[in-house]
């Protein structure tokens, strides 16, 4: 038999949101008829979770139909199904991944190749280790020592932890988007948008990107999927995965440069919207924390994202790691020992839709109110919040039928040629919109 959805979490969930948006509740959804659950099949809430993310931004951009909880299942998890010339991509490093320890588990993340080498490093391994001697090397030592010697040298890893609930119910204790109302200085005006295009309710925004990843990325792909310009920017040092591109660019044009420069300025200058994906400390350093960036241009609106929160400003960390700490690891155990995962990096797709929504809605009260606007959540916020959600203490077995509906694809992706390339990606979680091919990374010029 069909899983039916769980009303009740994801209206909840959306009824948080509206309310920290300063909006009134959701009453759309009371009765709304679902075809079936989002077939994201896990102990946790994941399909809730990813169902009401998703209803947020339609919410927001006006989007009256439902969307498909087929299609959002194949967005949430579309590195699984991105192919580039018909073949998929490597996602996963060798050095990313669960070790066992001598006394526990760690999971590291070594995809970008300044990780690897510090992982690598702070194991005292060469260059060209194995994803082997890296297990042989961590099983030797306590977790503890593991990842203290690793984060030393400058690299990624977390012990997997039990969950903590009563860290959790602390977290949960403060909004999932914190909201903040910068007031403007008189006479300040923001800039006007050009239209008011019911399927592009974004005409006209201009939006400056600088996340990485997914969540960020996912967050500014649905601003441009609802006709925002949007110019993702990158520092020239930090190559990003092709893939990784291709998986979350779409409709985004992207250029380097970096952020000292006349140019990022002049760029910053004509923005709407601003999206952060880095540590705050390093956003900080260079003198674009979201305060600094309200000072400068009063009428922004900023979205912050962070892996940790305001708590841990210099510590960086991805979804992956997220879950191996807060405890959903050791909650999604295949067996009782091994850690799991969830279905999908539902942390930093639910992040960035939610963050989508925020900025949609914080465009509008802008217009209303005036001033400057952030908002900023993390993905440990949003692993706080799934952790308080009701959950199953059932198998993750999946049935049949759900099974098929998830690798039932042609529906559900499509096809772009970019430069000679044939990229296959998943399609647009969002109804009744299609996503524009992603642009080679780093090809475009720095201007709007």
């Amino acid at each position: 038999m069909t899983q039916l959805p769980n009303r009740a979490p994801s209206a909840a969930l959306l009824d948080r949101v509206w309310s920290t948006l300063g909006l009134a509740p959701v009453e759309v959804d009371s009765g709304a008829p679902f075809a079936h659950a989002v077939p994201l099949e896990s102990r946790l809430a994941t399909a809730d979770l990813a169902w009401a993310s998703v209803r947020a931004v339609c919410l927001a951009a006006g989007v009256d139909s439902l969307p498909d909880p087929d299609r959002i299942a194949v967005a949430y998890r579309s590195d699984r199904v991105l192919t580039v010339d018909g073949r998929a991509p490597d996602v996963w490093s060798p050095y990313s991944g669960f070790f066992r320890a001598s006394d526990g588990w760690i999971r590291t993340h070594g995809n970008y190749p300044h990780h690897a080498m510090r992982l690598l490093t702070g194991l005292g391994l060469g260059i060209d280790a194995a994803g082997e001697d890296v297990r042989a090397a961590i099983l030797t030592q306590s977790a503890a020592d593991a990842v203290d010697r690793i984060v030393d040298a400058g690299g990624l890893a977390v012990p997997v932890l039990p969950e903590d609930p009563i860290h959790d119910a602390q977290l949960r204790s403060a909004p999932l988007l914190q909201v903040d109302r910068m007031p403007s200085p008189s006479g300040e005006e923001p800039r006007r948008r050009d239209g008011d295009d019911r399927r592009a309710p974004l005409t006209g925004t201009r939006v400056l990107d600088l996340t990485r990843v997914i969540a960020g990325p996912v967050c500014s792909r649905t601003l441009a999927l609802l006709g925002a310009d949007v110019l993702r920017v990158d520092p020239p040092q930090l190559p990003e995965p092709e893939w990784q591109h291709f998986d979350t660019g779409h409709g985004k044009r992207s250029t380097l440069l970096d952020a000292g420069t006349e140019r990022f300025d002049e760029l910053l200058a004509e923005a709407d919207v601003v999206v952060l994906g880095y540590r705050p400390a390093a956003l900080a350093r260079l003198g674009l924390s979201a305060s600094a960036l309200i000072e400068r241009h009063p009428s922004l609106v900023i979205a912050e994202l962070s892996a940790w929160g305001d708590d841990h400003p210099s510590r960086a960390g991805f979804d992956s790691l997220v879950q191996a700490e807060s405890g959903i690891a050791m909650i999604e155990t295949p067996d009782g020992d091994r850690p799991g995962v969830l279905p999908a990096q539902a942390l930093d797709h639910s992040a960035g839709y939610l963050l989508a929504a925020s900025i949609i809605s914080l465009l509008e009260r802008r217009r209303r109110e005036g001033g400057g606007w952030v908002v900023r959540t993390s993905l440990r916020r949003v692993a706080a919040e799934l952790l308080g959600m009701p959950r199953s203490s059932g198998s993750r077995s999946v049935s049949g039928s759900e099974r098929e509906r998830v690798l039932d694809l042609a529906a559900h992706t499509a096809t772009f040629d970019v430069a000679g390339q044939t990229i296959t990606t998943a399609r647009s979680a969002l109804p009744g919109l299609d996503l524009a091919a992603p642009h080679r990374w780093g090809s475009d010029q720095p201007r709007w």
